[in-house]
């Protein structure tokens, strides 16, 4: 037992880090984690992220699509966003040392809206973790930029991250820690059986939320911490095997 004068000096400490994370929270910009099919009709929720952004210019990463040539992502997230009267800055970073680029870096922390394309989450994740580039994307968000990642670029900004390859968890970037996310819910081309969703539904840890994403369809989390759907479909909230609801993840910021 701590003596009292030690006593109120822990508590002045744990309360000042308190207020110093929740200061923090508040200066978090919008994050939208997307389920697939970026850029395409029935992505309405863009208008409005672009609108929190504050800005008419979106840094686009096609990190996820470094073998699927990546020039054509940013060719197509140009002509969508072009319709919204914004302009796209394609950053390449496609590999380890383009992520450790100081003027990549830069680029990001000065965005006011950044957005990881679908692709590949193995090698997002190689890339991007602990590098120059995504501490810069974790600053930006922190003093209000937008953040939104599709498919492979929602899977790694959670920790942990559901792995492609079959359903288990591993782990993210952590930008959105305690929460797992599933993108192309409802998919059968991508998951015919519902294998790979129900795999990571059961081997989540107690209390672990596992939000399924349809195409065209985003997890918002607002600069407030609540959580709410947009766009073409609903996402579903799984926590303990069994069916939730999106007041859980606000009760758990």
């Amino acid at each position: 037992m701590l003596p009292a004068g030690k006593h109120a000096c822990y508590t002045l400490a744990m309360r000042s880090s308190f207020e110093v994370m929740v200061k923090l929270m508040a200066s978090s910009g919008t994050l939208a984690l997307v389920g697939g099919s970026e850029w395409s009709e029935g992505c309405s929720f863009d208008s409005e992220l672009l609108a929190a952004s504050g800005g008419n210019d979106v840094v686009v990463l096609p990190t996820a699509s470094a073998y699927e040539h990546p020039e054509r992502v940013v060719a197509r997230s140009v002509e969508w966003f072009r319709e919204l009267g914004a302009e796209v800055e394609g950053l390449m970073v496609v590999g380890r040392r383009d992520a450790e680029d100081p003027g990549a870096a830069d680029v990001v922390r000065r965005a006011e809206f950044v957005y990881l394309s679908g692709g590949s989450p193995l090698h997002l994740r190689s890339v991007l973790k602990g590098s120059a580039v995504f501490d810069a994307l974790v600053e930006a968000w922190n003093n209000g930029a937008v953040v939104a990642g599709s498919a492979a670029g929602a899977m790694v900004l959670t920790d942990p991250m559901v792995d492609p390859r079959g359903g288990a968890l591993t782990v993210g970037l952590g930008l959105v820690k305690d929460l797992a996310v599933v993108p192309h819910y409802g998919d059968a081309g991508d998951d015919a059986h519902g294998e790979k969703l129900h795999r990571s539904i059961v081997l989540a840890p107690r209390g672990l939320p596992v939000v399924g994403i349809p195409k065209r369809t985003a997890l918002i989390r607002d600069p407030t911490g609540s959580w709410r759907s947009a766009g073409e479909g609903t996402v579903a909230v799984f926590v303990d095997g069994e069916p939730s609801g999106l007041e859980l993840l606000t009760r758990k910021r």
